[in-house]
């Protein structure tokens, strides 16, 4: 069996669905003695797709990564498969953005310090410098990006500096309230992370919570979804909901969306970070 101590992979696997994708793929580990830890697929009948993630481990303590790449790559092509390995130790870099509520970004850091978020975090990006403290107490670079002052293509194209001098793998908008460019999105697909309130499309604009209350909610939730273009539309990777009663005032009410806004962009974040979830057209495929 696998040392308890081996190194541990990811492999992401999807194609067209079809008969023997999972007998195959286990039979390529197991005649090179790697023990599957954890696995998990699906096969959408109504896209045809096929998705897979399993976590393996070695028998030996010297696994060869490339040479794994190089033999799998043949059984990738039989059945014609997008596909990536990684180390299940390796750790995305993840870039935050915020702007002046700072819940979201807050639990992230959180999180990250005791252990539980998987990924490091070379910088914070903000709009409003109201929040510079909280990187300066994580030691965290820092990075006052405002397009209100530089106007919006320079500050993207500051962002996008960010993001390749720094190799970000992931962009995470922990609250923060600007709208990312058709431009951006689209070179951030599937690899940028926003949170908002489950509302929408109802109570758009400011003081959403207040909105809310006024017309007698007994639902607050909370949305993470991949950046798309169409705003506030991206594929869905959690929700949650909390309930709601009349005794609840508009501060109360936004007491319980903060909470939940944060609780959800984490899980998100985490899901992502452990390759949990694959894009299948505009909805995701996510094995918690």
């Amino acid at each position: 069996m696998a040392l308890p101590d081996t190194e541990r992979f990811i492999l992401r696997i999807s194609c067209r669905d079809d008969i023997g994708i999972v007998a195959s793929v286990a039979t390529f580990l197991a005649t090179r003695r790697l023990f599957i830890v954890e696995s998990a697929d699906f096969g959408d009948q109504s896209s045809g797709l096929f998705f897979m993630r399993v976590v393996f481990a070695s028998e030996a303590p010297d696994f060869d990564a490339a040479a794994f790449r190089r033999e799998f790559g043949s059984l990738a092509d039989e059945w014609a498969m997008s596909w990536s390995l990684r180390s299940a130790e390796s750790r995305p870099r993840v870039l935050i953005m915020v702007s002046k509520a700072d819940h979201c970004l807050n639990d992230l850091l959180y999180r990250h310090r005791i252990g539980a978020l998987g990924m490091d975090i070379p910088a914070i990006v903000s709009n409003h410098e109201d929040c510079s403290w909280l990187a300066e107490r994580h030691e965290i670079d820092f990075h006052h990006v405002s397009p209100a002052k530089m106007g919006k293509e320079a500050a993207e194209a500051r962002l996008f500096e960010l993001v390749e001098s720094l190799e970000i793998n992931l962009v995470v908008l922990a609250r923060y309230m600007q709208v990312l460019s058709s431009e951006a999105c689209e070179r951030l697909a599937g690899r940028c992370i926003n949170i908002h309130h489950s509302f929408l499309p109802g109570f758009k604009g400011a003081r959403p919570y207040h909105q809310a209350w006024e017309r007698g909610v007994k639902l607050i939730g909370a949305t993470a979804h991949y950046v798309t273009p169409d705003l506030d539309e991206g594929p869905i990777i959690a929700q949650a909901v909390e309930p709601a009663d009349h005794a609840d005032t508009p501060a109360s009410l936004t007491a319980i969306g903060r909470d939940t806004e944060a609780r959800v962009l984490s899980q998100a974040v985490k899901l992502h970070i452990e390759g949990r979830i694959f894009l299948n057209g505009d909805r995701t495929v996510v094995f918690a």
